[in-house]
């Protein structure tokens, strides 16, 4: 039987992206300066080094084994579900999606992973604005990297990585020709920011708007079985 390690250093001293070691280094370096100068901004300095690691953090996930699943890309929450047109970039803007939004904010995992199993069949960066990654425009308006995918079942799908009011890089190890399974890390923002999903229309959704996601466990939807819309509840 295998087991999920679940002591305390899953919590303390979580793997971290290979992104994150040069910027905890240079967190560490000016801490220690500022230490030097006067102590308590090497205080301040200590917790914001200790933030950095943890937003770099790249915990294991649990993918559902469910055959035409997907998932959340992205740790986060739903920001907005939205019908619309795909992504002119990747010649989809003449087929209807629904669009699900999610938001990270600067506290969440930010390593990314694949909402699907299939292959990759066009990547395209395009650079632009940084505005709040919250509003609807910031999907037309910011720096994004996009990308489609035809999944194992035949259909397509795309998601996409915006850059948010912070977020200043978006790294992606996805190309066209790569496949993946649904789970697996393809990238991730720094620091803040949005994914974006592109549902074929007719899949309905399986997450409601507020609802708190975790990338590569929580089911956006299913690709072929027929569900019905997902309505959700404050309590």
């Amino acid at each position: 039987m295998k087991t999920i390690d679940i002591s305390w250093r899953r919590y303390l001293l979580p793997n971290i992206h290979n992104e994150g070691w040069k910027f905890v280094g240079i967190f560490a370096a000016v801490s220690a300066f500022l230490a030097i100068i006067w102590s308590p901004l090497g205080w301040i300095g200590l917790m914001l080094t200790v933030w950095c690691f943890y937003f770099f953090r790249d915990p294991e996930r649990i993918t559902p084994q469910i055959e035409n699943v997907v998932v959340s890309p992205a740790d986060g929450i739903v920001q907005m579900i939205t019908e619309t047109e795909g992504p002119e970039e990747l010649g989809l803007d003449k087929q209807k999606f629904t669009r699900v939004s999610v938001f990270m904010s600067v506290f969440n995992v930010h390593v990314n992973r694949a909402p699907a199993e299939g292959k990759i069949t066009k990547a395209v960066y395009v650079p632009g604005k940084f505005v709040n990654a919250t509003l609807d425009k910031a999907s037309k308006d910011n720096e994004r990297q996009l990308l489609s995918m035809k999944t194992s079942c035949g259909k397509d799908i795309a998601f996409v990585q915006i850059a948010g009011l912070v977020a200043r890089r978006i790294v992606c190890d996805a190309a066209a020709g790569q496949e993946y399974k649904a789970g697996e890390r393809f990238g991730m923002i720094r620091f803040g920011s949005r994914l974006d999903v592109y549902l074929p229309l007719g899949v309905n959704p399986q997450v409601v708007p507020g609802q708190t996601m975790i990338a590569g466990e929580t089911v956006i939807a299913n690709l072929t079985a027929e569900l019905s819309e997902m309505k959700g509840e404050i309590r």
